[in-house]
Order: structure tokens, then C-alpha cells, then sequence
């Protein structure tokens, strides 16, 4: 195509993507932003024999609606529909599924040195984000693929930021050079003035400015990188010259490209933050859909709880890894900056930098995403958890979440945080709840604690009104009835099993149920006064089933040799990762939706006569 053509393309795709996310939701300002870069890339390079890896591949929209999903693409992240991210199941085109920062690099460097290794001949591009740069096992790739000098090009997509704005002083320094008129100028010039002839000597001269001005090339060059630009992201011809030279250089390049978030959409233009990814909204001026009679958020009513404690106490300062508004903290940055660090994404820096504070007297509150603290697990167990050092940990988007899909399902945590010693885990049932659960870590200090909650609105409007320091390891009882039939909810499950409870009185079975508030410790009186005693017991969790709560509560009963006579059923998410989609379908799909849980419940106690308790 000519570049006229590719310009009028352009438009073209961003109509697109801004009329399907609006439907759908999605990540719109990442991907406005790389069309220019994306049809630049898939001009030079034809996938899929060469390989390109998207680093957290947020912004492979365009790159799909290019290669083999156009006709597909009105289903992004619907149940059965293609994901939000790149995904190696899904289509050849795709060389990396992602869904994290940071993977891109190592990644692409494996491949390329397998390329080498089979004799193969094709080019390697990773696609990262500045904010990746924040991420260590980036710079772990760049000293590792600097020292093989290993052919490999890299595309740095420089937007300045990553969810919220960047931090850091690698953030501080690609600014610079984006905003300083005299390393561009005087290039410019210098390639204007010189002949064709003193080109070489043009070059010479560029480094002596790029150090002048504190380019970045510095940095990249020293970790063995030829570094190229900085260029403009949204200049297709100018792109298109780059890469198609880039592919003939040996080693490692780095090619530095400017692009701007939302690129092209007034919106995404005018908040960058909210649109980096978001729910459906009106397509003309970018309003978000909500219902007139919303509840609020989990991560809100956290962010607001925060502030109160910390201007209460002086010590309590909040950390999160690149996500304020994600995680509510935004609320704690806007109110007591000083109170707040965001970190980067860097989870395991977040861990024992939070670590550091608890030991020097300071109270930590970090909160980030289930999902990501993956990331940081080492640091949990070896930093906090083995000094017992009182770190708060808020882990938002427990359970499934969704359109995001399995790499962004947090179905791991209970079953990965209960084994490590001195710990607390609590999942709260609604939004007064989680308010208890903050305050009551505030005032714990005997090691580190959790509170885990799903995304989204509570599932009642919150009173807001009290708060209440919850004993350790102490359940509540919800229903009183038949000592035969126990049901445990866990958190997000509490309200679905107490409507099932409702169903089940009408059938003339009336359980008891416990809110099992804390996964870690259970709670001991009721396990051995309640639960030992039943002939039926019913757990339930938004986690795998392998080694969450249900796992403990057989643990406990397995120990006291209470098993015998006793039928324990488990519900919980299968051994399998998880698909995108609306979460009442996951859920269905995975049998636990209400429907699911009633007749799987039924079945266990058909035939079986059961003790009735009179309602009144």
C-alpha cells in the first residue's frame, strides 16, 4: 500500500477498535496507540515465520485485526470469543501468550538463540513498553542478550506510561529526551547540513549530543544494545524505513519509538488512565456505562478505608506496584502523598521494600492484584513471612475476573498462601466486611496478613457506618439449622450459598452455614464443636481446589480422625486454566454458578433422610 493508503488504514483500525471496546471493553489506550508501530512491523517482518513477542500484549488489538482475526474480532473478550491478550492456542500469528510485563525479552531471546541453535533464519522482535524497563527481569534480559550479542531487535514503545503515569528514574530519563528540544534539533541539523558523505562523522557527532543531553542511548548501549532513535511512533513512512534497515544490522538493536497513549481518540487522549482499560463506554465522548443503581467497588471501598486509617496514624503508608487506581491506593496518593509509594511494576521489590518498613516500625499497606504477587512469592516467604514481619497485604481480583481472562484470574492465592508459615488469610463477604478486615490489620502485628476480594461491586449497598477488629481466626454464623448439614462459604461465595439456602429451606432442608472469614487459621471451636460433629460438610471457594480452603478443612478433619462416616464435598475451580469471558458463564461453566451449587448439593443429600428444623 502507499502511505496515503496506510494513513486512511490507520483511521480505519482505530474506528474499529473504538467501536468494539466500546461494547466490549478493553485496553483502548495502549492500542491507539501502536497502530502506526503495529502496521510498520507487519510490513518488515511476516509473521509467522518471523516472531514477534508483545511484552504484556495489552496492545496485540490491531496486530490480531491484521494477521487472522478481523472477521473474529467484534468477539474480543467474549465468552468463546478471542482474548484481550496474545495467545499461542489461539492463532499461529501469535509467538507469545502474555499477560504480565516484563516476559517479552527473555523471551524473544530464548527463541532467537534457539533460531540459532537449529540453523534456522528468521528475525526476532520483542515489543516493549517503557514501563517495562521498570520490571527487573527486563534489565536481566538486556545484560543477558547484551553479553551473547545475539541478533535481535527490540522495539521500545515509549508512551510514558504504564498504567497510571511511570515512576523511577528510568521513567525520569526517557522523559527527558522526549521533551528536550535540543538532542532533536540539533540532529536534525546535523543530518540537513552534512553531505551524504559526512554521514559517519554525522554519527560521531550524535553521540557526543546524546551524552550531552542524557539520551538514553547511554543506558542501552552500555547493556551491548545498538540503540536507534528516538522516533516518531506514529510516522509510518519514517517507521517503515527504520525497521527495514534494523533487519540487516547484527546483534542486538534497540529502536527507541515515541507513541501517545490513546493516539487519534480525544477520550483516551484526555485520560490516559482510566482508558489504559476499562469496562464498556459511550463511544462519542467516552463515559463509562454504569448502572444507575451500581454498588460500589471492592478496590473503592478499600482505597477509602486506607485514607481514614492513615489520618489516624502516621505510620501506615500505602504501596502498589504501578496500579493506583486498580488497587484504590490512588485515593491515599491524592490525600497523603506521603503516605504513598508507588513502586513500578515491580512486585518483588514492592514484598521486601514493604519488608524493610515493617522492621524499621513503619506499617506497610501493599496492595496488589492476586495475579501479579505470583511475581513476588519468593520475597512473601523469605523477606516477610520467615521474619514474621507485619506487612498488610490486599490482594484485589481474587477469584476469576472475567474478560481478562487465566493469565489475570486470581485463583491461585489461598492455596499458594497457606503454606507459608505465620500467616493470616481472610476473604471478606461484602464491602463492610473488607472495612473490618483493614482495620482489623492494622492492628495486627504478629506477622504478615492477607485480605483477598474479588472484582467488581460488593455484592450489597455497604452501611459504612462502623467497624469492627475481628478476632483471629473466629467465623460467623449465618444460619442456624440442622448440625447434620454444614456449608462453609468462602468470601465471594458467602451470598450465592445463602440463596441456595433459601431453596433448600423450601425443599425442607435447612442447613448451617458459617461465613469461614478466615482461610488461615480455621476456626478451631467451630471445627471440632461443629463440623467434626457433621455428617455432611460443604466448602466453598472462588480457588483451585488443589491446596485451598476445602484442601484445609479436609487436612483438619484427616489429623483428628474425624473422615469416618462423614461425606465432605468441595466446590471450588477445576485443575485447569480458565478461559475469558463474563463471569456468570465461567462460572457456570466451571459448575459453580447458583443453579450448579443446588443441585450439586441436592444430589449428595438425595435419599438421605435429614433432621427438618421448624423455620420459626
Amino acid at each position: 500500500m502507499k502511505y496515503n493508503q496506510l494513513e486512511e488504514l490507520a483511521r480505519e483500525i482505530r474506528e474499529l477498535v473504538v467501536e468494539v471496546t466500546s461494547k466490549n471493553g478493553g485496553h483502548v489506550g495502549p492500542n491507539l496507540g501502536v497502530v502506526e508501530l503495529t502496521i510498520a512491523l507487519l510490513r518488515n517482518f511476516s509473521p509467522p515465520r518471523d516472531k514477534i513477542v508483545w511484552d504484556v500484549s495489552h496492545q496485540t488489538y490491531v496486530y490480531k485485526i491484521l494477521t487472522d482475526r478481523r472477521e473474529r474480532f467484534h468477539t474480543l473478550r467474549q465468552y468463546g470469543g478471542i482474548a484481550g491478550f496474545s495467545n499461542i492456542f489461539e492463532s499461529e500469528y501469535d509467538a507469545w501468550g502474555a499477560g504480565h510485563a516484563g516476559t517479552a525479552l527473555s523471551a524473544a531471546l530464548g527463541i532467537a538463540k534457539a533460531r540459532d541453535y537449529t540453523g534456522e533464519d528468521y528475525n526476532v522482535v520483542a515489543v516493549i513498553g517503557d514501563a517495562t524497563l521498570t520490571v527487573g527481569m527486563t534489565l536481566e534480559a538486556m545484560n543477558n542478550a547484551g553479553s551473547l550479542g545475539v541478533d535481535l531487535i527490540t522495539i521500545l514503545n515509549d508512551n510514558g506510561w504504564s498504567i497510571d503515569k511511570n515512576v523511577g528514574r528510568i521513567a525520569q530519563m526517557l522523559a527527558h529526551v522526549q521533551v528536550n528540544p535540543l538532542y532533536n534539533t540539533l540532529r536534525d541539523k546535523i543530518y540537513r547540513i552534512l553531505p551524504r558523505k559526512g554521514k559517519y562523522w554525522g554519527s560521531k557527532l550524535e553521540d557526543v549530543i546524546k551524552t550531552v543531553v542524557q539520551d538514553p542511548a547511554a543506558l542501552f548501549e552500555f547493556f551491548g544494545f545498538r540503540y536507534i532513535g528516538p522516533i516518531d511512533g506514529h510516522d509510518i513512512r519514517r517507521l517503515d524505513d527504520i525497521l527495514r534497515h534494523a533487519k540487516d544490522l547484527k546483534g542486538p538493536v534497540l529502536i527507541h519509538v515515541i507513541t501517545e497513549k490513546g493516539h487519534g481518540y480525544v477520550p483516551a487522549l484526555k485520560d490516559p488512565e482510566t482508558f489504559h482499560g476499562l469496562g464498556s463506554y459511550d463511544k462519542v465522548d467516552g463515559s463509562p456505562r454504569r448502572r444507575p443503581d451500581a454498588r460500589p467497588k471492592y478496590s473503592k471501598i478499600f482505597g477509602k478505608t486506607v485514607v481514614e486509617i492513615a489520618q489516624r496514624d502516621i505510620k501506615v503508608v500505602g504501596i502498589t506496584a504501578a496500579m493506583p487506581k486498580g488497587t484504590g491506593l490512588d485515593l491515599l496518593r491524592d490525600t497523603l502523598p506521603s503516605q504513598y509509594y508507588d513502586v513500578g511494576i515491580a512486585e518483588q521489590h514492592a514484598v521486601t521494600f514493604a519488608a524493610g518498613l515493617a522492621r524499621a516500625g513503619v506499617k506497610p499497606f501493599v496492595a496488589i492484584y492476586s495475579t501479579f504477587l505470583q511475581r513476588a512469592y519468593d520475597s512473601v516467604i523469605h523477606d516477610v513471612a520467615l521474619q514474621r514481619l507485619p506487612v498488610r497485604f490486599f490482594l484485589d481480583r481474587a477469584g476469576l475476573v472475567g474478560d481478562d481472562g487465566p493469565t489475570h484470574h486470581g485463583v491461585f492465592d489461598l492455596s499458594y498462601l497457606r503454606a507459608i508459615p505465620n500467616t493470616v488469610i481472610m476473604a471478606p463477604k461484602d464491602g463492610d466486611e473488607l472495612r473490618d478486615m483493614v482495620y482489623t490489620a492494622w492492628k495486627y502485628e504478629d506477622g504478615p496478613i492477607f485480605v483477598r476480594f474479588p472484582r467488581g461491586e460488593v455484592p450489597v449497598h455497604p452501611a459504612l457506618n462502623k467497624v469492627s477488629i475481628l478476632p483471629i481466626g473466629k467465623w460467623e454464623i449465618l444460619v442456624e439449622g440442622d448440625p447434620d448439614i454444614v456449608l462453609l462459604p468462602v468470601g465471594y461465595f458467602v451470598y450465592p450459598v445463602l440463596r441456595v439456602v433459601e431453596r433448600l429451606h423450601d425443599m425442607g432442608v435447612y442447613p448451617t452455614v458459617y461465613n469461614a472469614r478466615f482461610i488461615k487459621p480455621l476456626d478451631a471451636e467451630v471445627m471440632e464443636g461443629v463440623v467434626l460433629g457433621a455428617r455432611y460438610v460443604f466448602t466453598f471457594e472462588d480457588n483451585v481446589l488443589a491446596g485451598g480452603f476445602g484442601s484445609a478443612v479436609l487436612e483438619y478433619l484427616s489429623e483428628r480422625g474425624g473422615l469416618d462416616g462423614k461425606r465432605v464435598v468441595r466446590f471450588g475451580l477445576p485443575d485447569r486454566f480458565i478461559t475469558h469471558g463474563k463471569k456468570d458463564l465461567l462460572l457456570k461453566e466451571v459448575g459453580l454458578d447458583e443453579e450448579s451449587l443446588l443441585s450439586g448439593i441436592v444430589s449428595v443429600l438425595e435419599g438421605v433422610r435429614v433432621r427438618k428444623r421448624d423455620r420459626t
